[in-house]
């Protein structure tokens, strides 16, 4: 069976994307950011983590009891926005947040033959708050936040699936971590 069924008995073959969820105060601040920033017409996200892409849907109730049995096991990882940079035609800021990765490492060892070209690596954890803008604004953008930027903690809090149906993404669960373990 290609995807899970529904009610109706139609396979879900939505693909899958799964985030590192923040802290309240952490997301307020991140979506705030991106209404001031990210072009109204394509903001259809509030600010998130991606930790993958495009995970199969046939498995979201096996990757659902993963990523439970990690945050079980797991406090919430430390995490460090590091820096803010240029993605060209945006701005992003960078998370340092090692022991997230080495979680994602476990997903990923789970889900190896399954994953695509992108989520096969390591990714560069960041949040977007601008993309899809000319380069002149993208670079002033970038001076005005790293004139006053200092690294500062960010709160992980958990984890999310999504589905992905082109538009805004469902919720498909959000995981919070509660464990008393850091690595």
């Amino acid at each position: 069976m290609p995807g899970r069924q529904d009610g109706t008995g139609i396979a879900d073959l939505a693909p899958l994307i799964v985030t590192a969820t923040l802290g309240s105060g952490d997301q307020r601040r991140f979506d705030a950011l991106r209404r001031v920033h990210f072009p109204p017409e394509r903001n259809i996200l509030n600010a998130h983590l991606t930790l993958f892409h495009h995970l199969p849907p046939a498995r979201s109730d096996e990757l659902r009891r993963l990523l439970k049995t990690l945050a079980a096991q797991h406090a919430p990882p430390p995490a460090m926005v590091s820096e803010v940079y240029s993605l060209g035609r945006g701005v992003a800021f960078r998370i340092d947040a090692p022991a997230l990765l080495d979680l994602r490492d476990r997903v990923a060892e789970w889900f190896a033959p399954d994953l695509t070209p992108q989520d096969s690596g390591r990714p560069r954890l960041h949040i977007t708050v601008q993309n899809k803008v000319d380069p002149p604004v993208a670079k002033a953008l970038l001076a005005e936040l790293q004139r006053d930027f200092v690294p500062t903690p960010l709160i992980i809090a958990g984890f999310a699936i999504h589905h992905y149906r082109g538009g805004p993404w469902e919720l498909l669960a959000d995981i919070v971590f509660r464990g008393s373990r850091c690595r």
